[in-house]
């Protein structure tokens, strides 16, 4: 058991934790009588008692109806804004703009005097800015015995009405929570999802609470198809699901390179030592044929003739693609083919033949066919030189070139508007910030690119990887011309609709006059914050969202971080996060959570804790993954858990009986 408190320390608690005791001493020091009895027991919080000095806390007080004073002026200067705000947001706008005037200045002296005093820091402030001012003026001025009357006429949300607001606005937007847990669970539906309902109903069954589909893949058809499957399988689970659909925006990307050679590489598994433990095993099926090999690693084809006289044992002798000498074993044949096993590393491509070693009548050599083929890639290096230019020039590329010294490697870019709107010195990235660079040329139809971010032996850049320009000032329209074809789906099929590379407000003004024109005008809306200038237009873009009547918010972490800089990451995911509570506006936590349980099956610890920080969103986002419904299963553990401990980013003090030193000690709770 632990101790229990002394008579003097009992006292001193009664003291500290009455006001009007305090009041009392506040003014017995002006008769002379010292406060030392207060804090006897702790001489070093001396300081602690001589804060509560009449003058000081008047003067703190001055500061606090100044702050005031400024909250309710700069609402009054967001008039335009205010207005344009539905009547489902309008306290909440009034909320908001208090947070920003609040923001606007450095309140950490501030701050630190409050909480010493034991009052409220306002660091929790944010969904009730004005009415948790309030509180802490009218405890100052009981505790310095001035008058107080309740100024709760000009609070547009209480303490209480303000996580009430937040409520519905989430459920209008994601539905109705769970009866398990308050976050949602919103997962990324694979191509798969189109044709394949029982994976759909694993899904929903696990705690999907939405689907997600990205208009950046597939097509209508299989839109429709995924949006039928989640249906049904929401009737057929008993549970309300519904459906987000990301327009794909304006595609900043590298071009194709073509498709290299065709080639297979055979390599068998071993230990540390190099022994052996698993051959590799290729299934050689009919020319043409997509039928599997049981029990085929790889798959290739060959002449139907050739394959009909193998028998198991027979042995298959080649060159390879590096002109070793190699030996496979057929070990297996039925119907749908033949499998044979080699136990080096082997490298095949189509003009290799395969010589049967053993005599008899039939064909007795092959030539493998239907290999698989990878896209050209260019190799980069530090300090190399990549033409990024306006369409793909007729000459072959130097696809290995790049380094120091060498003629420059050359890749096409999707959009060449941006040709017009990039400057020299400007950082650019490829690959989800794998390749990093700097212009350093700026000509009509190609950027000159000095890679400076890559691994010592150098990076690969492929076909249809991302690019991202933090410091141009792009002027792209978040809404193509296949995004406004795209609605005409969205607007039939989706709950909520995705706005993908928002950068102002009239990118949401744009998607709105769309969707009204569709008959859609009260489709929920999400702002995808995934750019640098989103982010710094946010206060903008929130209270242009705001004139729809539901609406929500994604921080897309992948692209921000490459946009902002990893180091900054975790400071403009918590701004964003404490915006978007001022504004009563539900979050979308997404990007990479549980990325490697649901790649893999296996999570890291870090991606663990990651997803626990995700209790503080209103929904968190999964990526598609072969081990997605472990991935589902566990954050579904992971935010009930949470729950109990945390609301948004408010500790609460739920009892922790792992720590109860009762004797029991087999009690972890």
């Amino acid at each position: 058991m632990l101790p229990l408190l002394s008579k003097q320390e009992s006292t001193l608690v009664t003291v500290l934790a009455n006001p009007v005791l305090m009041v009392k001493n506040v003014k017995s020091r002006k008769r002379g009588v010292a406060a030392e009895s207060i804090v006897a027991a702790h001489p070093a919080d001396k300081h602690a008692a001589e804060a509560w000095d009449e003058g000081e806390c008047k003067r703190i007080l001055g500061q606090l109806w100044n702050l005031r004073g400024k909250m309710l002026a700069y609402e009054a200067s967001l008039a335009p804004y205010l207005g344009n705000a539905s009547l489902s947001y309008k306290a909440s706008a009034r909320n908001f703009a208090h947070y920003l005037s609040l923001r606007q200045s450095d309140m950490r002296s501030l701050q630190e005097w409050l909480a010493r005093n034991g009052l409220s820091s306002l660091g929790h402030s944010e969904a009730h800015v004005l009415a948790n001012l309030d509180k802490v003026l009218g405890i100052l001025h009981r505790l310095t015995s001035q008058p107080w009357q309740t100024h709760s006429g000009d609070e547009p949300v209480g303490i209480h009405s303000s996580g009430t607001l937040l409520e519905k606005h989430t459920a209008d937007l994601l539905g109705v929570a769970p009866k398990e847990r308050a976050v949602r669970i919103m997962v990324t539906l694979p191509s798969e999802a189109a044709r394949d309902y029982g994976f759909i109903r694993r899904l929903v069954k696990s705690g999907m609470d939405i689907a997600r589909i990205n208009c950046a893949h597939d097509g209508s058809s299989e839109w429709k198809a995924m949006g039928d499957n989640v249906r049904r399988a929401a009737l057929a689970e008993r549970r309300p699901v519904r459906i987000l659909m990301d327009l794909g925006g304006p595609k900043l990307r590298t071009g194709p390179l073509g498709l290299g050679r065709s080639v297979l590489k055979l390599k068998p598994l071993r230990d540390e030592f190099g022994k052996m433990l698993v051959p590799a095993r290729l299934g050689l099926r009919v020319a043409g044929s997509t039928q599997p090999v049981a029990n085929a690693h790889l798959h290739a084809g060959a002449d139907a003739k050739w394959l009909a006289q193998l028998r198991e044992g027979d042995v298959l002798e080649c060159a390879d693609a590096r002109d070793a000498n190699r030996s496979l074993v057929v070990v297996q044949q039925d119907s749908s083919g033949v499998i044979v096993e080699c136990d080096k590393t082997t490298y095949l491509l189509p003009e290799t033949p395969l010589k049967r070693r053993r005599k008899g009548s039939g064909p007795r050599t092959g030539v493998l066919t239907d290999l698989p083929c990878r896209e050209r890639e260019l190799h980069l290096k530090r300090g190399g030189t990549l033409r990024l230019t306006r369409k793909l020039m007729e000459t072959s590329l130097p696809l290995r070139q790049g380094t120091q010294g060498h003629e420059a490697a050359i890749i096409t870019c999707t959009l060449p508007a941006i040709f017009d709107q990039v400057c020299v010195g400007e950082r650019i990235w490829f690959d989800d910030g794998r390749i990093g660079g700097v212009i350093r040329r700026v000509e009509s139809d190609w950027l000159e690119v000095e890679i400076t971010h890559a691994r010592d032996d150098g990076e690969s850049l492929g076909g249809d990887k991302g690019i991202n320009l933090p410091d141009s000032q792009l002027d792209l329209p978040a809404l193509t011309e296949k995004d406004i074809q795209d609605l005409l789906v969205v607007a039939k099929e989706a709950d909520m609709v995705g706005l993908s590379f928002v950068q102002n407000e009239k990118d949401i003004a744009t998607l709105r006059a769309c969707l009204k024109d569709l008959g859609s005008p009260k489709l929920g809306i999400v702002l995808k914050i995934e750019t640098r200038r989103a982010f710094e237009n946010l206060p903008e873009l929130i209270f242009s969202a705001m004139a729809n009547e539901v609406a929500g918010v994604m921080i897309a972490r992948g692209d921000l971080a490459v946009e902002c800089g990893y180091e900054r990451l975790a400071e403009v995911q918590e701004e964003i996060l404490w915006a978007a509570e001022a504004a009563h506006m539900p979050v979308i936590w997404a990007t990479q959570v549980l990325e490697t349980l649901a790649k893999t099956g296996l999570p890291s610890r870090a991606e663990i804790t990651d997803a626990a920080m995700g209790q503080r969103a209103e929904c968190v986002m999964l990526n598609k993954g072969a081990h997605i419904l472990e991935a589902i299963r566990t954050l579904n553990d992971i935010l009930g858990r949470m729950q109990t401990h945390q609301t948004k980013k408010r500790p609460l003090l739920r009892a922790l009986r792992a720590w109860t030193l009762s004797g029991d000690v087999g009690n972890v709770g």
